[in-house]
């Protein structure tokens, strides 16, 4: 077997002990899958993109992609996926820029799954316009003073640290927008932090938060390479964030269009299988052309962040074309299962509910195109 197939089977087999009625009432019960996450630690999943001298794998997004994307499609989804992505993504900048003494500190603790880290930055006021951020952070001696407020992080109930985005230098006394921005690994669980779980539609085993910090003091050691700096570290996990998101989402579609065609093979009506009809027939297969032709494209995103080379557009790419099929699939698998695909314990409709935020998060399909019309097509900014 090649290491892709060696990695999907090892995840496979880690996956096979967590059932879709364990996957429903996580999601249901708004209950975060523990069970489910210490053992993917336990096989070193989690760390798999973590530098082999800091405790992880050593390996790279690529095979970080191959481990999301079998994860969502065991039926775990959504709840099953970004219950470790923050940890492989999320800590991307600090592996490529953090002071060693930091990396030393943290890394081994993210990769054995200890140590669990949320993602913050986007704002209720700046949304994608990331320069737009307010949350200060004010240096005090040894120590930074954060102020601010933050929105969608991510199990940040869970999450002991939080990659921070913050502002070290007004906007308005700054050359350029993404100049005066600082990331910071900062604690989540003080008296200074409030968080607040914001109700939603779907994936609810993983809580999205409202976060409010009242003058939250980071030490100057947690800062992520220099001050100012931040935005140009924040893209080395912004990129790999699209990437992994996308392979969540051929993940989804997958199990989505598997459950889809057992069940056009046993349901019949008029006499015989429903799958033998064109109208289910064409668009399963469709689905299954979508999939595959979004799964090259991950392919070489990931390679290409890997390689070092510039890979914005195709990460962007890949997260297009991916959420776009991973929700096509969704979505016929939704109408092959008619009435039934409403119902909850064909889990159908889990997947249509969260194969659809891949649409809107981390970024929208609207942003994405103005990114493709501006820095690859060379249009003007439309924004």
């Amino acid at each position: 077997m090649t290491d892709d197939q060696l990695i999907r089977q090892g995840v496979r087999d880690v996956c096979s002990a967590f059932d879709d009625a364990y996957w429903r009432a996580c999601d249901a019960e708004h209950r975060f899958p523990w069970e489910f996450y210490r053992a993917l630690a336990e096989g070193g999943w989690i760390g798999i993109a973590i530098p082999e001298e800091y405790g992880g794998g050593g390996r790279g997004i690529t095979e970080a992609a191959a481990v999301l994307e079998e994860v969502a499609a065991s039926g775990a989804a959504m709840n099953g996926a970004s219950a470790i992505h923050l940890s492989i993504f999320g800590m991307n900048p600090v592996v490529r820029h953090g002071a060693d003494e930091l990396r030393r500190r943290y890394l081994p603790r993210v990769a054995s799954g200890e140590l669990h880290v949320a993602f913050g930055v986007t704002e209720p006021d700046s949304g994608s316009d990331t320069t737009a951020i307010t949350t200060r952070a004010r240096r005090s001696g040894d120590h930074y003073v954060v102020r601010g407020r933050k929105v969608w992080t991510s199990k940040a109930q869970e999450c002991q640290k939080v990659l921070l985005l913050v502002r070290t230098t007004p906007l308005e006394e700054c050359a350029r927008r993404t100049d005066g921005m600082t990331l910071l690994l900062a604690d989540l669980q003080r008296p200074e932090v409030d968080i607040r779980p914001i109700a939603k539609a779907g994936r609810n085993a993983v809580a999205s938060c409202e976060v409010r910090y009242d003058d939250l003091p980071v030490p100057v050691a947690d800062r992520v390479g220099e001050e100012g700096k931040g935005f140009r570290y924040l893209l080395d996990g912004l990129n790999p964030e699209r990437i992994l998101i996308a392979a969540e989402a051929l993940g989804i579609g997958r199990v989505a269009l598997r459950r889809a065609v057992a069940y056009a093979k046993e349901r019949r009506v008029f006499g015989r299988a429903i799958g033998q009809n064109q109208g289910i027939a064409f668009p399963l297969a469709e689905a299954h052309m979508r999939l595959e032709a979004a799964a090259v494209l991950v392919r070489e995103a990931a390679a290409r962040y890997d390689a070092g080379l510039p890979c914005g557009e195709q990460a962007n790419t890949a997260k297009f074309m991916a959420a776009e099929a991973g929700h096509f699939a969704a979505d016929r698998a939704m109408q092959t299962h008619g009435g039934f695909g409403y119902a909850c314990e064909y889990d159908v409709e889990r997947y249509w509910k969260e194969s659809r935020l891949m649409q809107i998060a981390p970024v929208s399909q609207e942003m994405v195109l103005n990114y493709v019309a501006e820095h690859v097509l060379g249009l003007p900014r439309s924004y």
